[in-house]
C-alpha cells in the first residue's frame, strides 16, 4: 500500500498528515508506530488523518494518534496544522472549518498561510469527565515520587492534563516525573503532563510530556490547559503568552471562558511511503 503523506510541524511538535478522503486505507497500530519512529519511518509525535465527516455542517473528521499507536481525543498543534493541510492538498479553500474529534467539534481560523486560531473550548475541571478519580475543591491533588510530594492540578482540554507549578522549568527531570505521572491509576486514561513556570500575569513558560509520546518541544491543548489552571488560580491575565521550547503560542481566554489558541504551522516536507 502507497501511500501520500506531508509532514509538518506547530513549534517544533510534529506530525505526519494523511488524506483520508481521497485515499482508502486502513492502518494498525504497528503500521501507526513504523510511520511515526524516527529511525525506521518518517518520524512524528503524532500522526493525523483527514477523513469525510460523519456529522452535518462539519467539514472533516480529524483523527490523532500518537506516536504509540494510541488514538487521542485531541491536539491543538496538530489542529493548526490539519487546517492548513486540507487546504494545501486541496481539500478545501475554507478559511473557517469545522473538523470533529473524539472530543466534540473544533472550528479551525486561517489567519494567512503561516498562523491558526482554534477555538479549543470551554476548560473541564469536573474530574469525572476529565477523566480523574479524585476530588479536591481547591484543585489541588499530590504525587509522590522518590520521597518527594509534588502538587499538581488537574483539567481537560478535550483530553487529560495534569499541571504542575514550578519556579524553573529548566531545572525538571521532566522524562521522569512525566513518564511516572502519567500512568498514575487516578487517570484511567493516562495523562498528559504540564510543567509551568509563571513569569508574569502575561506571560508562562512551560515544558511538556506528552501522553504516549514523552517530552515534546510544544503543545496546544497543554499551552490551554497550562493557562486555564493559572487562569482558575488568578496567576495570569485572560490573555498570556505560552513559550515552551519549541516557540510561543497565544491562549485568550474570551468572556464565555472559551479558550482562543493562535499559534504558527510550518510544512517541512511531503512524499510517498509504502506501508
Amino acid at each position: 500500500m502507497k501511500l501520500n503523506f506531508v509532514k509538518m510541524h506547530g513549534l517544533g511538535n510534529d506530525f505526519v498528515l494523511l488524506d483520508g478522503v481521497r485515499q482508502n486505507f486502513n492502518l494498525t497500530t504497528d503500521n501507526i508506530r513504523d510511520l511515526s519512529h524516527r529511525k525506521f519511518g518518517i518520524g512524528c509525535d503524532q500522526l493525523l488523518i483527514a477523513q469525510s465527516p460523519s456529522k452535518e455542517n462539519v467539514d472533516f473528521r480529524y483523527r490523532i494518534f500518537n506516536s504509540d499507536g494510541s488514538e487521542v481525543e485531541q491536539c491543538g498543534n496538530g489542529a493548526r496544522c490539519f487546517a492548513q493541510f486540507v487546504r494545501q492538498v486541496g481539500l478545501t479553500g475554507k478559511d473557517i472549518i469545522k473538523v470533529e474529534t473524539l472530543a466534540g467539534i473544533f472550528t479551525l481560523h486561517v489567519r494567512d498561510d503561516v498562523n491558526v486560531t482554534v477555538e479549543m473550548g470551554k476548560p473541564e475541571f469536573e474530574t469525572e469527565k476529565i477523566p480523574f478519580s479524585e476530588h479536591s475543591e481547591a484543585n489541588v491533588h499530590v504525587f509522590e515520587i522518590d520521597d518527594q510530594q509534588i502538587e499538581f492540578a488537574v483539567v481537560s482540554m478535550g483530553n487529560p492534563h495534569a499541571v504542575i507549578f514550578v519556579d524553573d522549568v529548566n531545572s525538571l527531570d521532566v522524562q521522569q516525573i512525566g513518564s511516572q505521572l502519567e500512568v498514575d491509576r487516578r487517570f484511567p486514561k493516562r495523562t498528559n503532563v504540564q510543567f509551568v513556570q509563571v513569569v508574569d500575569r502575561q506571560n508562562i513558560k512551560q515544558r511538556i510530556f506528552e501522553r504516549g509520546v514523552g517530552e515534546t518541544m510544544a503543545s496546544g491543548s497543554g499551552a490551554c490547559a497550562a493557562a486555564a489552571v493559572a487562569q482558575q488560580k488568578n496567576k495570569v491575565n485572560d490573555t498570556v503568552q505560552i513559550t515552551m521550547p519549541g516557540g510561543v503560542l497565544e491562549i485568550h481566554r474570551d468572556e464565555n471562558g472559551c479558550l482562543l489558541m493562535t499559534g504558527p504551522t510550518e510544512f517541512s516536507f511531503e512524499g510517498s511511503v509504502n506501508v
